[in-house]
């Protein structure tokens, strides 16, 4: 792969040439393009980690999906500086790279469903166990039936912001192709035929049945290296490891730092979790005592631990650099870092403490069932339409008009085809807000009525 072509300005589904500003590069354009979308929104009420908090402070995917874009900016940059010394690229700066992967980053959990990761799980069993779901997808084969038996948020990601997002537009947001490439860490269909591909870029889907042209063209934009002849799949752009990394230094290092502010940690664990982690510790001790509180002491050794990662990430992308380009280095950037045990401690403290706290568990398990719910009600309602039409029963009639027009079809006429008609239902659920799903989860049911 070749770095002039990997940064192509080309906007998917837009024919007018790069323009020329002062004001804003088209990659910043990117980047704020995302910002202004309802989708980014939407992800302040989305599940990080505690779902449907209380507590003001702590991340949800929107808080979550800045800081990873700060960090990827950091690391960007960083690169950016780097890889035009070496190769002496003209024509492109430093912040350059640095934007294409803060957009790729704060667009990363778009895709997310309600209640995160127990929202993915309750889409994919209402797609394999279902009463009637499941047996709506069986009829589908290839990757449109794995787009549900294995949905994935990143590939729902893909489809908001190339179609979903200003859908009257072709190419959705419109973002550059070197974004779009940078942002999808899992660049395959879902279905590869019962075949089993190394590397983490082959671990999920990327993208559906539906979206597969939109990637061809943004993989043939850029220059991605085909991994396969008869599957849709290729090698990762090369700032998609940096996206991938930006997202595991935030989760794994902050959410240690909610934990503690939650009361899981003490301020003597983190500091055993990240002291191992502060360069020059002998240096930052005098500083850290300094600081009276607790809280802000914990926050100082976040900030430090975060720029020791970033520095070695630079590091290991450099010293890898060659194979990423050619397409044989296919491994997390972390797992390559001399901190990589400590790291890992981080992430193995947040799942025996955090992840299966009570309260988290018990509020993913209630997502878990408005989730599968929703799916499973909606359906029967889409299909009594589609296929009875005004003969459809009076309770189908009326639940219909509680799915937006963009999410059935024009004036609310279901569409013929069973794979685009599962594909739009998924749209509008996933899309939903914790405390929307929740709410109009109530509704359906008779638990609650409008403005109770």
């Amino acid at each position: 792969m070749q770095w002039q072509q990997l940064l192509s300005r080309a906007r998917l589904g837009s024919q007018e040439p790069p323009k020329a500003s002062s004001a804003r590069t088209d990659f910043q354009r990117d980047f704020d393009r995302v910002v202004f979308s309802s989708a980014f929104r939407r992800m302040q009420d989305k599940t990080q980690v505690f779902p449907l908090s209380k507590v003001d402070y702590v991340r949800t995917r929107l808080t979550h999906s800045l800081e990873a874009s700060s960090i990827g900016r950091s690391l960007g940059t960083l690169v950016g500086e780097r890889v035009i010394a070496r190769h002496a690229l003209g024509g492109f700066e430093a912040a350059e790279f640095g934007s294409i992967v803060a957009a790729a980053c704060l667009a990363h959990d778009i895709g997310n469903p309600p209640f995160g990761h127990s929202g993915e799980d309750a889409i994919r069993h209402w797609a394999n166990t279902g009463d009637y779901g499941a047996r709506r997808v069986a009829m589908l084969s290839g990757s449109e039936r794995e787009d549900f038996l294995c949905f994935e948020g990143n590939a729902q990601g893909f489809r908001i912001i190339t179609r979903l997002q200003n859908p009257d537009n072709d190419g959705g947001l419109q973002l550059t192709c070197a974004t779009l490439a940078a942002f999808t860490k899992y660049p395959r269909e879902s279905w590869l035929g019962g075949g089993r591909f190394a590397g983490v870029s082959a671990k999920k889907q990327g993208f559906t049945a539906a979206d597969r042209t939109a990637f061809e063209t943004v993989a043939a934009k850029v220059g991605l290296i085909p991994r396969d002849t008869h599957y849709a799949m290729w090698c990762r752009h090369p700032l998609a490891f940096l996206v991938e990394a930006a997202d595991d230094i935030s989760y794994r290092v902050i959410d240690i730092e909610d934990g503690y502010r939650l009361g899981h940690f003490s301020y003597d664990e983190v500091l055993g979790l990240f002291w191992p982690l502060i360069a020059d510790p002998a240096g930052q001790r005098p500083r850290l005592e300094k600081i009276r509180d607790r809280k802000d002491r914990v926050e100082f050794l976040r900030a430090k631990v975060i720029n020791e990662v970033i520095r070695q990430v630079v590091d290991c992308f450099m010293d890898n650099e060659v194979d990423i380009l050619e397409g044989r280095f296919d491994v997390p950037l972390l797992q390559e870092l001399a901190v990589r045990t400590e790291l890992d401690a981080l992430i193995d403290k947040a799942r025996q403490r955090i992840y299966c706290a009570p309260e988290v568990v018990s509020i993913q398990a209630a997502g878990f069932q408005v989730v599968s719910d929703l799916l499973e009600r909606f359906t029967h309602v889409v299909d009594d339409v589609a296929e009875r039409g005004e003969r459809a029963s009076p309770r189908s009639r009326m639940l219909i008009r509680l799915v937006p027009e963009q999410f059935v079809g024009h004036d609310r006429v279901p569409v013929d085809d069973p794979y685009q008609r599962l594909l739009l239902l998924t749209d509008f659920v996933s899309g939903m807000t914790d405390s929307y799903a929740v709410s109009l989860y109530k509704k359906v049911t008779g638990i609650s009525l409008p403005g109770n």
